[in-house]
């Protein structure tokens, strides 16, 4: 990830879009970045005369003349969508926030150990860190015929640069809010591998409906996806083209009117509220993350998140650990059977108790 310390940075962050750097345990990068891709390469195939092909992004479109043997990916995600599809990149960043004994995931630990290519192994993918920014030289260093950042806040010169590397599928939409689906359908393409990407698109689509079909509490809940500081009062609402609305809709839920009505168009993914007026985010069910510790109770005895009718009724949903806010707040094609299992029984719980 490589925005500057701006507001749009502080906000990223203090909104759980996580900045995800990339160094091992140790601070060293990890893997040889040599046979990384080809671990993955029996998991499935590129469709024969499928090649070239076109990827259209916010920077123009980008032809991949032969199936990608070598991918590199930066920022979050993309190392998830091309993990999914069976393909093991040469290199990505690790995470710094929200990841797990191995800045890596649980979901991606899962994936890598399934081709083949666990970390501390021969085929484990090269890791860089995303700290300062784009890893533009770590990138080159890795000879890769692919570069994806389908999911990401690349600006429009750091595309250039990483083009001149190699082909480089640049942002789908601006601010990191490229919807899986997408990434997964560009990235799908890019590989010769659409009929994969398309099933798991098809796939994960029913798996996420299902939890309101099966839970009729669940499918006639609204709900407002946003963050509560506790240290600050400060309350923002994520809306529009974010992926954690996008999320809960995905369940069934309806977004509440509060949030449509406040928000200014289509290319708003938050906004502000004053929590004096807390008590107009009326919803069944609210959403935020919080810091470790944190409980529904201690949301209750706060003077003015108590205002907010879904937080007075305890239908708060908290994700108090970063693993389950990044697997929500960065949702993949990856993370999201880890949501599933996770992080959604809570929202199931909320809605119950919504509607007790």
């Amino acid at each position: 990830m490589t925005p500057s310390l701006s507001r749009r940075s502080v906000v990223l962050t203090a909104l759980a879009l996580p900045a995800l750097a990339a160094c091992s345990p140790d601070g060293t990068a990890t893997g040889t970045g040599s046979t990384a891709s080809d671990a993955g390469s029996d998991a499935g195939s590129a469709a024969s005369g499928a090649f070239p092909v076109t990827v259209e992004h916010l920077y123009g479109t980008t032809e991949i003349a032969a199936a990608p043997t070598r991918i590199a990916t930066v920022s979050w995600v993309n190392g998830d969508t091309v993990l999914a599809l069976g393909i093991v990149p040469v290199g990505l960043p690790l995470v710094e926030w929200g990841g797990n004994a191995n800045s890596s995931t649980d979901w991606n630990d899962a994936k890598l150990e399934e081709l083949g290519a666990a970390w501390g192994g021969e085929n484990a993918p090269t890791t860089y860190s995303e700290a300062d920014g784009v890893n533009t030289d770590e990138i080159a260093a890795l000879t890769p015929d692919l570069i994806v950042a389908a999911y990401s806040g690349l600006t429009e010169e750091e595309y250039a640069t990483l083009s001149k590397i190699a082909p480089t599928i640049g942002p789908l939409a601006a601010n990191y809010t490229a919807s899986w689906e997408d990434v997964l359908t560009a990235v799908g393409t890019a590989t010769g591998r659409s009929e994969e990407a398309s099933a798991l698109v098809d796939q994960l689509t029913a798996d996420l409906a299902a939890v309101g079909e099966e839970n009729p509490e669940v499918a006639d809940s609204t709900f407002i996806a946003g963050n509560l500081s506790l240290s600050d009062h400060l309350i923002s609402i994520y809306s529009g083209e974010d992926t954690r609305p996008r999320f809960f809709t995905a369940l069934g839920m309806t977004q509440a009117e509060v949030v449509t009505e406040n928000t200014a168009d289509e290319s708003t993914f938050y906004f502000e509220w004053s929590a004096e007026r807390a008590d107009e985010l009326v919803s069944d069910v609210f959403y935020t993350w919080a810091a470790a510790g944190d409980t529904v109770e201690t949301f209750q005895q706060d003077s003015l998140f108590s205002t907010i009718p879904a937080v007075a009724s305890g239908a708060l949903v908290l994700t108090a650990d970063d693993h389950q806010t990044l697997s929500v707040s960065a949702a993949s094609a990856l993370s999201i059977p880890w949501a599933l299992e996770n992080v959604v029984p809570s929202v199931v719980e909320a809605a119950k108790t919504a509607r007790a």
